[in-house]
């Protein structure tokens, strides 16, 4: 098994935090960059012998992940948010992995969850969860982040489960800090840097329509019931508020908006 260590980002995560670090008790070493949680997350990662927390004010996702690159000494690293959940299969193929391959980092896909139950698609996309720390490095993307490494990319065949379990509210407030992000990223890109879901995002009237019908219809998810439903409006309500920010960020409204109450 490759030597690594478990590379997760952590704010006020009480509702994930046990779950994630119950899937990696075998994992020789956790570290938790904290972003001075006020809620339990400190105590929960203190329960486990192989977690080690280091505190950070937070400035970026892409800052913060960089900063936990410095905290780290192992030549591989596990990137993981608080609500990914690693499955038997997943830890199975991961101790299979020899670092003699001439890969210098691995994809993953996910299995997107609504309260613990499995949706047959997703729009969540694959991302580099691991890769050798010294060739490695975060850049904010929107209002995301990615890694770039130096090397060699594959795919790994098990997935990981996607779970968030925080409340509603929060997530819409997240959604609501993610659009004023978002926004201004997108109207200064140049569409031929665009990927097509976002410059279809870009002509702002069209993309909530086009994912409410494309995730209840074109795949299915009304099958799953109301965790599938839950999830399609979830989309098409972030659809519509980056729409609306997109919207006024263009049209300079931010002011006005205000002034006319």
């Amino acid at each position: 098994m490759l030597e690594l260590t478990v590379l997760i980002l952590t704010f006020n995560e009480r509702e994930n935090l046990p779950r994630t670090l119950e899937a990696l008790r075998w994992a020789p070493k956790v570290l938790l960059v904290d972003s001075f949680s006020t809620d339990e997350t400190l105590e929960i990662g203190g329960r486990y012998s192989n977690v080690r927390i280091v505190q950070r004010a937070f400035e970026s996702f892409a800052a913060q992940c960089n900063f936990g690159l410095t905290q780290i000494t192992s030549p591989w690293v596990l990137s993981l948010d608080a609500d990914y959940i690693l499955t038997s299969e997943f830890v199975a193929e991961l101790r299979a992995l020899e670092s003699s391959s001439d890969a210098v980092g691995y994809s993953a896909d996910f299995h997107y969850n609504v309260c613990g139950r499995r949706l047959r698609h997703t729009l969540y996309p694959p991302r580099t969860v691991l890769y050798q720390r010294a060739l490695a490095s975060y850049r904010d993307e929107g209002h995301g982040h990615r890694v770039a490494v130096k090397g060699r990319v594959l795919p790994l065949t098990a997935k990981i489960d996607h779970d968030d379990r925080k409340p509603l509210s929060r997530w819409i407030r997240s959604q609501d800090g993610y659009s004023k992000i978002e926004a201004p990223h997108l109207l200064a890109t140049p569409d031929a840097e665009l990927s097509t879901q976002d410059r279809l995002r870009k002509r702002i009237f069209f993309a909530p329509a086009v994912m409410f019908l494309y995730l209840l219809l074109g795949r299915g998810l009304f099958l799953d019931g109301w965790v599938g439903w839950y999830y399609v409006l979830q989309r098409t309500f972030a659809e519509m508020l980056l729409s609306l920010r997109l919207l006024t960020e263009r049209e300079g409204l931010e002011g006005e908006v205000g002034s006319r109450k």
